[in-house]
């Protein structure tokens, strides 16, 4: 059978597709674009934002608008929250639960031999729902090596999964359960076959990656001095991977401050695979909304880890997220946000507009923002995120860093590529044209400043 997926939300989002095509195309089955005709539909739902939860149900309904005698399966962060309301769309025949995708294919085979009448009696004509409460959500579910990715360059390998920060805005907790990490040698087996497969860009992903291997670590008045040295957390799985042989790059999705403090991405500077580049969630530049968010760190603990990686390369690149009219932020609040963007030089800036989340603390919190407020906060936001932007392209003007090729543009006739420090690079092609060019890494030397990057010279 043809089965199609559309992904919404996140890199883990993205990761778990993957684990699923996998497993269909071990199933037998093939594997189709999500504007094809198909037999079944799978939507990877995503439920960070109101707007993320409407763009879930308007997929469900596109999707079944194809092929209206198609099975629809509806699987992750939206159809664990609210399975029941999912179940009510017209034409779901499934949903499944964070926990539930490895055995999705189980399920869409069962509800087509009911719909064949092979098992009349499990043919009900309701959708068939499949999701454990949150509180469940204690293992690790093992969806088997992912070795394929949709670029050809970069790969995301998932290393973690859960989160227990309860940030008061934030319903993840509640989507994705508790914290458990994967098992390590499972990690370097699949990083070990994505690099055999040619892939140069290894991204580590999860739902918190600054949580990686917490759950397990004692406190720090109970771990033995000659042990406080050794990698723990994230740093256990960089110190693998730096360690494994191969022309390749390893990159952090993010780190949260909530988790790590300037001594602790002190600690991952050393290793020369990693990126000169954090996602570094900011969320506020506001001491007042910070605690208001349940947030673990203020202005000044964000700003030691800045200038830490900064010491180490003035030209890092840091991106972040920031969220505008969280309740009770005041203008001055919002001052304090507009300066933190500026100060950091941030290479990327991602702007969310607050948004009630069912279970959260924030949801019944006093002093609501306006719409027009958000609005208004959010495109003043964007447009100093633009101006960092700039910013920290102009200061690396001038500088060479190593580029990964990763795709050629036939508007504007360029290459294109990433830096290290994460700043998009066109580049002209060789007289070799761009085969060859691609998937390599080359020293560029950033020249000019230039849509939504930098222009270099390939050295």
């Amino acid at each position: 059978m043809k089965i199609a997926f559309h992904t919404l939300g996140c890199k883990v989002n993205q990761y778990e597709t993957e684990a699923m095509v996998k497993l269909f195309r071990e199933a037998g089955h093939e594997i189709v674009g999500e504007r094809e005709f198909a037999d079944v539909y799978v939507i990877n739902t995503c439920t960070v934002t109101a707007v993320a939860d409407k763009k879930s149900r308007q997929y469900i309904r596109r999707m079944k608008k194809v092929n209206p005698d198609s099975i629809v399966a509806v699987t992750g962060c939206y159809a664990q929250i609210r399975p029941e309301e999912v179940a009510g769309i017209s034409g779901v025949d499934i949903v499944t639960g964070i926990n539930e995708k490895s055995t999705l294919p189980q399920y869409v085979e069962d509800l087509i031999r009911a719909k064949a009448g092979q098992d009349p009696e499990e043919s009900t004509g309701e959708p068939s729902v499949h999701v454990r409460d949150w509180k469940d959500l204690n293992s690790y579910e093992d969806t088997g090596l992912v070795t394929s990715a949709e670029t050809r360059t970069r790969a995301y390998i998932k290393i973690q999964e859960g989160c227990n920060r309860f940030c008061s805005y934030c319903v993840i907790p509640y989507a994705r359960g508790a914290i458990r990490s994967r098992d390590l040698n499972e990690i370097v087996r699949e990083a070990e076959q994505l690099i055999e497969a040619g892939y140069k860009e290894l991204v580590l992903t999860g739902i918190n990656t600054a949580l990686y291997g917490m759950e397990e670590r004692p406190a720090a008045g109970q771990i033995p001095p000659e042990e406080q040295a050794a990698p723990y957390g994230v740093e256990r799985v960089i110190a693998a991977l730096d360690a494994l042989p191969g022309n390749f790059r390893i990159r952090l999705s993010s780190l949260e401050p909530a988790v790590v403090n300037a001594d602790y991405v002190r600690r991952l500077l050393k290793y020369g695979k990693l990126v000169h580049h954090l996602h570094l969630s900011a969320q506020s530049g506001s001491d007042r909304i910070l605690k208001a968010m349940n947030r673990p760190y203020d202005r000044s603990g964000y700003l030691q880890i800045v200038d830490a990686v900064r010491s180490f390369d003035p030209y890092y690149g840091i991106s972040t997220d920031i969220i505008v009219g969280f309740p009770g932020e005041k203008e001055a609040d919002f001052e304090q946000s507009l300066s933190l963007v500026s100060i950091c030089d941030f290479c990327r800036t991602h702007v969310f507009r607050y948004s009630r989340r069912p279970k959260t603390l924030a949801a019944s919190m006093k002093e609501q923002v306006s719409p027009q407020v958000k609005a208004r906060r959010s495109d003043l936001l964007q447009e100093a995120g633009e101006k960092a932007r700039a910013s920290f392209c102009m200061k690396n003007l001038g500088q060479e860093r190593l580029v990964l090729i990763e795709e050629y543009l036939e508007d504007p006739g360029m290459l294109t590529g990433y830096t290290d420090n994460y700043i998009r690079v066109y580049m002209k092609c060789p007289p070799e044209g761009p085969e060859k060019m691609l998937n390599t890494f080359r020293q560029v030397k950033l020249n000019e400043v230039y849509r939504d990057g930098c222009k270099g010279l390939i050295l």
